[in-house]
């Protein structure tokens, strides 16, 4: 910082401009210079740390010659439970839904799959919490996909209603009305709701609309209410929507398992969500590796979709917000033991850089596949496109045997994913620490390569391989429903004591006194016994 105080004695003649013109290139140039300076110490900070930090924990060991060690055979196997098991079902006295409800609620999910997915779930608690009829959710055409599948092209709509029947009522259309002797359909109350907004909220702010008009309309429906909700029968509820009710289409859910079987015919698979895409790039400011014509893309896809913010791109590396790279990638999963005869199904879009980037990744483990390499048929091809493509690599990625994504900061896909395969039964996730992991990259960079591999390992040892732990802020509800939809035959805490084995039981009994039809067959095992 310049003391202006120290530099006020110093005057220059009013007349003579050339002066003034090279003062202010100087001050100019030694701004930059400063500027320049404070993100070179920045990092040197933050690499110096990183290895001091090493240090102290290798001291600690009391011996420099016995390195820490991951057990990758372990890592191909589920983690430890710890007497947990999912568990969505009621817990406490959960009436059905009424025969006559408060209205109807419609909604419009944006974004793409597994963001409306997110509000899929969203839409049927909100239901449950106005005591309302929900429509069908609709899909938006016009999302990142461009896809109009809709909801009967993506979900199995018939097994989504019946899986739900307990929570609320669903149609598929707001029905016609007779009004002074005409038939027209019933128009919803247009509503704009809060981001995060809170039950209250829509207690107060919807409910009389809905009362009011018959039907109210949420658009748009992403991230509008609170995940955090201080009602555990209220997650339950988003669970067993997230995790049961939504069920793909049986040609998705077909494709999906031909491609795991493929992968499985040969042994362990793991699946990656390379998110080395252009959109998320551009997002974290992360562009300084690229070309000068590459980065002119991503600047101008920057500022026509998110808005105007200074980021620097040694800053945002050296604390982990830039994706890895896909070499990054390599380099951790070769530090952490895996081979080159590990195979590995890649889940992303299109790679920003092409070959450039996959090159590295690609050397260190060749056997690399996608939904078109395990499969190139022409069925494939033709059914595996937008919202449905997208869906294949979400099954595929929930069935393998590890999954690790490269970017889970404002990713649905993998932060939705590592939710439900927690919830499918403590699957093995690797999520790399990409603060803890940058120093380790950039050193390495400058030609200090001694320790990388080691210290890798160590930072990797830290983070979760998929067992139950505790959900701490910005972790998303989505990522790690854990305790709420979980529970323990013994526990010691009573609130986590696994449900009566009678629940389905009770919950027909409950249904039957509101006049709820069921098509229940006796000894038929329901969805929501999980």
């Amino acid at each position: 910082m310049i003391n202006r105080s120290r530099l006020s004695h110093v005057r220059l003649p009013q007349h003579n401009n050339n002066n003034n013109n090279k003062q202010a290139g100087v001050g100019g140039l030694l701004k930059g210079s400063i500027a320049k300076l404070s993100i070179g110490v920045f990092v040197l900070v933050i690499c110096t740390l990183s290895f001091l930090f090493s240090t102290t924990i290798t001291g600690n060991t009391g011996s420099t010659t016995a390195p820490s060690q991951i057990d990758v055979e372990k890592l191909w196997k589920s983690a430890d439970s710890g007497g947990w098991r999912p568990s969505s079902a009621p817990r406490s006295d959960w009436p059905a839904p009424p025969k006559e409800s408060n209205g109807y609620l419609r909604v419009r999910c944006n974004g793409g799959l597994n963001q409306q997915r997110s509000a899929i779930c969203n839409a049927v608690l909100a239901a449950r919490i106005l005591n309302a009829t929900l429509v069908l959710p609709e899909l938006d055409a016009n999302s990142f996909w461009h896809d109009d599948s809709g909801f009967h092209g993506i979900y199995d709509v018939e097994h989504f209603i019946q899986a739900l029947r307990y929570d609320v009522r669903i149609v598929e259309s707001i029905p016609e009305i007779k009004k002074n002797g005409k038939t027209k359909k019933l128009k919803a109350h247009q509503i704009r709701p809060l981001r995060d907004a809170s039950v209250s909220w829509y207690l107060e702010n919807v409910l009389p609309k809905m009362k009011e008009h018959g039907a109210v309309y949420l658009t748009p429906f992403s991230h509008r209410l609170a995940e955090e909700i201080d009602n555990a029968e209220y997650q339950r509820l988003r669970c067993r929507v997230n995790y049961h009710a939504l069920r793909f289409k049986p040609h998705i859910m077909k494709l999906s398992e031909s491609i795991v079987e493929k992968l499985r015919a040969q042994g362990h698979f793991m699946s990656i969500h390379l998110r080395f895409e252009m959109d998320m790039l551009a997002f974290a400011g992360c562009l300084d590796i690229f070309t000068p014509g590459e980065k002119a893309v991503l600047q101008k896809y920057r500022k026509e979709n998110f808005a105007e913010k200074k980021l620097v791109y040694k800053e945002r590396r050296a604390i982990g917000k830039c994706p890895l790279t896909p070499e990054e990638v390599g380099l951790v999963l070769r530090s952490m033991g895996f081979d080159n005869s590990t195979r590995i199904y890649l889940a992303a879009g299109e790679l920003f850089g092409g070959e450039r980037f996959m090159s590295p990744f690609r050397s260190l483990f060749p056997r690399l596949e996608n939904h078109s390499s395990v499969d190139s048929s022409e069925d494939l091809a033709a059914n595996a496109q937008g919202l449905v493509g997208s869906a294949v690599d979400y099954m595929v990625c929930l069935l393998s045997d590890i999954f690790m994504p490269t970017y889970d900061g404002p990713s649905n896909f993998a932060n939705n994913l590592l939710g439900h395969r927690l919830y499918y039964g403590f699957r093995t996730t690797i999520r790399p620490d990409r603060k803890g992991l940058a120093p380790l990259f950039i050193n390495r960079e400058n030609g200090r390569k001694a320790g990388f591999e080691e210290a890798v390992r160590r930072v990797m040892l830290k983070t979760e391989f998929g067992g139950p732990h505790k959900r701490i802020s910005p972790e998303s509800f989505y990522t790690n429903s854990w305790p709420e939809c979980f529970c323990q035959t013994s526990p010691a805490d009573p609130a986590h004591q696994c449900p009566a084995d009678n629940v389905l039981e009770i919950l027909e009994r409950q249904l039957e006194k509101e006049g709820g039809s069921s098509s229940i067959r006796k000894n038929q095992t329901s969805e929501v016994e999980r």
